[in-house]
C-alpha cells in the first residue's frame, strides 16, 4: 500500500511548500490534483504538468467556489488518496492591537475556514470509500507562540484542535492527522525573519523527505500531530 501510486490533493500550490510538495509528488508518479489563487502560477502549473494531474484557480475563502471544485475533482479522478491543507497565510508581523481587522478575518477564512470547507467537501467520499488520509498543515507555532503573530499562532493551534477533533469521527480506515512542516525558507518565514530565513533549508530541500513520508502515511496516524522529517 505505501508505494501505491496515489491521487493527492494539495492546497496553496502557486509557491512555497505547495509548490515543491507539488513538483515531488509528480516526480515520483502520483496524480495531484491543486489549487492556488494565483492564475498565472495554475497556468504554468497547467502546461508543466498536463493531465491527469489538474489545477484550477480557487479562492480558498469562498465556499461555493471550494464545493464546485471538488465536486468536479470528484467526478474525474474520485476521491484522493490524501488530502494535504496547506494553502494558508500569515500577518505581517505586528503586536496584536496592532493587526487590521480585516487583516485578522482573512487569516480566519483562509487557515481555518479554508481548511474547514476542504475537509467538509472531501470526506464524505473518502468515507463512502472507506480509505483516505487527510493532513492539515500545522506548525511550531500551532504547538507554541511567538511575538508579533498572534493571529497566524492562533490560526494553526486551532488547526490542531479541529484536526484532532476530526480524527476521533472518523470511521475505521480513515485518518486525519497534523503535519508541523519545520522551519523552511518561504515567502512566510521571510516575512517573520527577513535574511535570517536564508539559513534555513528550502522548500524543494525539504519536499525530497516530506513526499515519502506523507505518501506513505495510513490510518494508523489517525489523531497525531506529525512532524516532517
Amino acid at each position: 500500500m505505501a508505494n501505491k501510486q496515489k491521487i493527492v490533493v494539495v492546497t496553496g500550490v502557486s509557491r512555497g511548500l505547495g509548490r515543491a510538495l507539488t513538483n515531488g509528488l509528480v516526480k515520483a508518479g502520483h496524480t495531484v490534483l491543486g489549487t492556488a489563487r494565483t492564475q498565472s502560477a495554475i497556468k504554468e502549473l497547467v502546461t508543466r504538468y498536463p493531465s491527469p494531474h489538474r489545477f484550477d484557480v480557487v479562492d480558498q475563502t469562498k465556499p461555493d467556489q471550494i464545493a464546485d471544485w471538488v465536486q468536479s475533482v470528484i467526478g474525474s479522478h474520485g476521491a484522493p488518496d490524501l488530502l494535504v491543507n496547506n494553502a494558508a497565510m500569515i500577518n505581517p508581523n505586528a503586536p496584536l492591537w496592532q493587526v487590521p481587522d480585516n487583516q485578522f478575518s482573512e487569516l480566519i477564512d483562509t487557515n481555518i475556514k479554508g481548511v474547514f470547507h476542504v475537509c467538509k467537501q472531501f470526506l464524505p467520499a473518502m468515507i463512502e470509500r472507506g480509505t483516505g488520509v487527510t493532513v492539515n498543515l500545522s506548525s511550531g507555532w500551532g504547538r507554541s507562540v511567538a511575538a508579533e503573530v498572534a493571529p497566524y499562532c492562533a490560526t494553526k493551534w486551532a488547526i490542531e484542535g479541529l484536526t484532532l477533533s476530526l480524527a476521533e469521527e472518523l470511521p475505521s480506515g480513515l485518518a486525519a492527522a497534523t503535519l508541523n512542516p519545520g522551519v523552511i525558507n518561504t515567502d512566510m518565514l521571510q516575512s517573520c525573519f527577513g535574511p535570517g530565513a536564508s539559513s534555513y533549508r528550502s522548500p524543494e530541500e525539504w519536499a525530497e523527505t516530506a513526499v515519502p513520508f506523507l505518501t506513505k502515511l495510513d490510518a494508523s496516524c489517525n489523531g497525531k500531530a506529525l512532524t516532517a522529517p
